[in-house]
């Protein structure tokens, strides 16, 4: 069998210098795509209305809304076909936060950069004035010793740690090198497991439990909230998400309120020391009931040949975000590039091939929900779930965008070596804006992952990181002046092109074996 590989792989490597050679791509159209989107885009735009203009875009939340009829809007204002929002199925509650004040009263006034955690109670509408409960326990069993004082405090879990400074960039761009990497990993390339992020993970698991233990002891007593501080924040950056549950069966969560960590270990330092510390705190939220659906956006530019028109291209993002800002690069920047992506495609007046349909979906953050739920109910094989049904089987392809503000660099192949000559060929006409590395390996955490799994060639790109991991993801620093203009509108004249030139091939992508 050994003397059998270095055959195949000569062969493999033939195959994919034929495929690169026969793949045709349409030049003049390619230069009218290059010009209207690097030229004449509208992408910041879009992010500005789906940023400023509209403000969070929490699933089920009146912010999420108002962005999904927004962009249902323009792609009708655009001429595009079927624009509709489309309920996939049963989510939960909405949330929204519409008041939130929170400072150290004594011992001195100080405001705090604090910002409540999703689906939790407020404080009833009232001002309230109160006292920190600092909890010094190392495990749940210590709890018991603070039975029966909770009753109207403030709960803060005592944490000493030590903000480190910052020798790296914020931001960074990928090497020549780091990308060389990756278009030269090969599919049993492995990475060696980081024991730092293991123990971090460790700790998170570790402090988790006791937040848990202690929310629920502090709610059955009384308390009127508890302080969390973020494992990553720090020069007032937080860090936050969910607190409590959506499910429309389950009670408001305890008030949780995310603090900088600069607060938060100053309020630790101070109770520490048996210096009596109070709070004042007016939060008000808000739970939405009415509709517990989740909704999805799409819309199509419908495919022109007699044979190929049922056969389908995809490309997509999640639309919704968290509630601390305005979800900017996590992730109207994909949203908006593809919905540019589709103004580029009409404004020229392309004719493709197969139908072209746009997808903005919800429930992302949550677990992937909105895409997962239309792969189920429209692609996914009933009787097999790891596979597509005959809707499935005439997806072309599904490219997603969920990676910051960052230019593409290139593509993720999700192990589907026989597409890497295409887009090797497809990325050739945007060497010059940086962008031609096609990678073997996988990456996760996207809208993609949920067509891969029925067998559907789906594709996330690679992007600069700029400052996603250390600035904005899933932040209060989350806004629009953190997008990248120049990167955008590079990302959606190339995601214009591969969709237009998956719509216009005599075959569909190659799929995964």
């Amino acid at each position: 069998m050994k003397k059998l590989l270095p055959i195949v792989a000569l062969s493999m490597f033939s195959l994919g210098i034929a495929n690169a050679q026969e793949e045709k791509i349409d030049v003049e159209t390619t230069k009218k795509i290059r010009q209207e989107g690097l030229q004449n885009s509208k992408v910041m735009d879009i992010a500005f209305h789906l940023t400023d203009v509209n403000g969070p875009r929490l699933q089920g939340s009146p912010g999420y809304m108002k962005a999904a009829n927004y962009a249902k809007g323009k792609l009708s204002e655009w001429g595009l076909e079927d624009a509709k929002l489309e309920a996939w199925g049963d989510f939960g509650k909405g949330w929204e936060l519409n008041k939130s004040y929170v400072a150290m009263t004594a011992p001195y006034y100080r405001p705090l950069i604090a910002y409540p955690k999703t689906w939790t109670a407020g404080t009833k509408g009232k001002l309230k004035s109160a006292e920190i409960l600092l909890i010094d326990e190392t495990d749940t069993l210590g709890l018991e010793n603070y039975r029966g004082k909770l009753k109207d405090k403030v709960i803060l879990l005592y944490k000493n740690d030590k903000i480190q400074p910052s020798f790296k960039p914020d931001a960074s761009r990928y090497t020549d090198e780091e990308l060389e990497k990756m278009a030269t990993a090969t599919p049993t390339t492995t990475t060696a497991p980081d024991t730092a992020f293991r123990s971090m993970m460790q700790a998170m698991r570790r402090t988790n439990m006791l937040s848990t233990k202690t929310k629920d002891m502090a709610k059955k007593e009384g308390a009127l909230a508890l302080l969390s501080m973020s494992a990553r924040g720090k020069d007032g950056t937080l860090f936050v998400s969910s607190g409590g549950s959506y499910k429309a069966t389950d009670p408001e969560g305890l008030l949780d309120i995310m603090l900088a960590a600069e607060d938060y270990l100053s309020l630790c330092r101070l109770t520490k020391a048996g210096i009596p510390v109070k709070l004042e705190l007016d939060v008000k939220t808000k739970f939405y009931t009415e509709d517990l659906k989740g909704y999805n956006v799409l819309a199509e530019i419908k495919g022109t040949d007699p044979k190929l028109k049922e056969e389908v291209v995809m490309l997509g993002a999640h639309l919704d975000s968290w509630q601390s800002s305005t979800g900017a690069t996590d992730n109207a920047a994909g949203s908006a590039v593809m919905l540019e992506a589709v103004r580029i495609l009409k404004t020229l007046g392309v004719q493709p091939r197969r139908t072209i349909r746009i997808a903005l979906w919800s429930g992302e953050e949550q677990g992937l929900f909105g895409s997962r739920n239309y792969v189920k109910n429209h692609l996914a094989d009933p009787k097999d779930a790891k596979k597509s049904n005959a809707e499935g089987e005439k997806v072309a392809a599904y490219f997603n965008v969920d990676n910051g503000t960052g230019k593409i660099r290139g593509i993720y192949l999700q192990g589907n070596e026989a597409c890497r000559p295409i887009f090797t060929k497809w990325f050739e006409p945007f060497n010059d804006l940086g962008a031609k590395t096609v990678t073997i390996r996988n990456t996760g955490g996207t809208d993609h992952l949920s067509f891969v799994g029925v067998g559907i060639p789906g594709f996330q790109f690679i992007q600069d990181e700029i400052e996603y991991n250390t600035r904005t993801h899933h932040t209060n620093m989350d806004s629009y002046d953190h997008l990248q203009p120049e990167d955008l509108k590079q990302a959606a004249t190339i995601v214009a092109s591969f969709v237009y030139n998956a719509a216009m091939r005599d075959e569909k992508l190659p799929r995964k074996k």
